[in-house]
């Protein structure tokens, strides 16, 4: 264990603990780790905004489960997807193990019997998705009167998803004396608005600001119309060789895109809300076993899917919301790593991508393949729109891309 200053010494963490991050090989805490764990361990309600993949799971999980250790009650983490519910649930395991606890993970496409199951055996840690379990909650499985502990994770996800309903009934339910976190990538002022009316005095610590992508992912764009994206996507793929997540704005276009691959002979799943869990587990499985070296989602998987050493994310489809483009490039590039990102855009589509780089607030480089046209955006799409070749610059350009001149413009 690294006790150097900046460790995970020093931050009031439980020495069972510190034993278990060492046999994890977890020595360094991330930003959010470091600012948010200390204030949590003393029982005050946190605000934590940071970018997707900088270890909030950890920033939560600690100091939930070293409280936890020393009364009764239990800890419950609400989810957005089921994904996320058994990421988290992966994540933690090796602490529960270590402290005797038992998780229970109540989500919907699993084996209510199994759940309910679970829930009877005095767990100490409920992750769950708002839907799932107000009905075990309605058939009177659980009660949620002894929650010491409410972790909201990917609380502006929920909120998008429409779950503030469900949300609002479950905070009813349980005791108002609890601890409060609620971590996000963004801070819409829905969740402001949350945190006012259910935490008490809250501590906020934003380790980026709201909406910004991370450091060390390198995007690209390129404009190409709609009949040719399918072939100016196959021909991107086979300048790259490592693992490749690929969103689509729709669940029939993930599963097009996905035979479009197999055709071209790429191991490739897809994974959506109309895939069943069990599919959805074993493209998920199969994509970090490398059985399958593209992932095709929609933007349920945004924010559930942490698979270390993605190389490349793609963006068939530009988001309908631009906060999702920071969530899905979010994927590559995590835990400090670099990663690169590219977006496919329709020259009907620059008032989206001006959206994009206002969120983000960069410009994203912009990309023409030496076997395409070069497309301008559409008349009237932005007004101010306007194109240099000048060549050069633009962040890290990978080597695999040699045969691309890039230009670059302003808005």
């Amino acid at each position: 264990m690294d006790t150097s200053l900046g460790g995970f010494y020093g931050l009031g963490i439980a020495p069972q603990l510190l034993e278990t991050l060492e046999t994890l090989k977890f020595t360094i805490p991330t930003p959010i780790q470091q600012k948010a764990i200390p204030i949590a361990i003393e029982g005050k309600d946190v605000i934590g905004i940071a970018q997707t993949g900088t270890g909030k799971t950890l920033a939560f999980g600690i100091p939930m489960l070293q409280r936890l250790a020393q009364q009764k009650g239990r800890g419950l983490i609400l989810v957005p997807t089921r994904e996320l519910a058994i990421q988290v649930n992966t994540a933690l395991q090796p602490f529960t193990h270590a402290l005797k606890m038992s998780s229970a993970v109540v989500i919907g496409g699993e084996s209510m019997r199994a759940q309910i199951s679970a829930l009877s055996r005095n767990c100490r840690i409920i992750i769950a998705t708002p839907g799932r379990l107000l009905d075990h909650i309605q058939q009177r499985h659980v009660r949620l009167d002894d929650v010491q502990v409410l972790i909201l994770d990917e609380a502006d996800r929920m909120l998008d998803m429409g779950f503030l309903p469900d949300i609002q009934r479950i905070l009813k339910l349980i005791p108002k004396s609890r601890q409060t976190m609620l971590f996000s990538a963004t801070m819409p002022t829905d969740i402001v608005n949350m945190a006012a009316a259910h935490m008490h005095l809250p501590l906020r610590t934003e380790i980026a600001a709201s909406g910004t992508a991370a450091e060390r992912i390198s995007q690209e764009i390129f404009v190409v119309k709609k009949n040719l994206k399918d072939k100016l996507l196959v021909k991107l793929l086979t300048q790259y060789s490592g693992s490749i997540l690929l969103f689509t704005r729709t669940k029939r276009g993930a599963k097009q895109v996905t035979q479009l691959l197999r055709a071209a002979r790429h191991s490739a799943a897809e994974i959506h809300s109309n895939r069943s869990l069990g599919q959805r587990k074993e493209a998920l499985e199969g994509f970090k076993t490398g059985r399958y070296r593209v992932l095709v989602a929609t933007d349920i998987a945004a924010r559930g899917i942490d698979v270390h050493g993605i190389e490349l994310v793609i963006n068939y489809d530009l988001p309908d919301d631009a906060e999702n483009y920071v969530h899905r490039i979010g994927r590559t590039g995590r835990a400090g790593r670099e990663g690169h990102a590219i977006s496919l855009a329709m020259p009907e589509q620059a008032s989206d991508v001006r959206s994009i780089e206002r969120l983000i607030k960069t410009s994203i480089t912009l990309s023409i393949h030496p076997e395409f046209p070069a497309e301008r955006w559409q008349v009237g799409a932005s007004t101010d729109f306007r194109q240099r070749r000048n060549g050069g610059g633009g962040g890290r350009r990978p080597p695999q891309r040699k045969q691309h001149r890039t230009t670059h413009r302003s808005w």
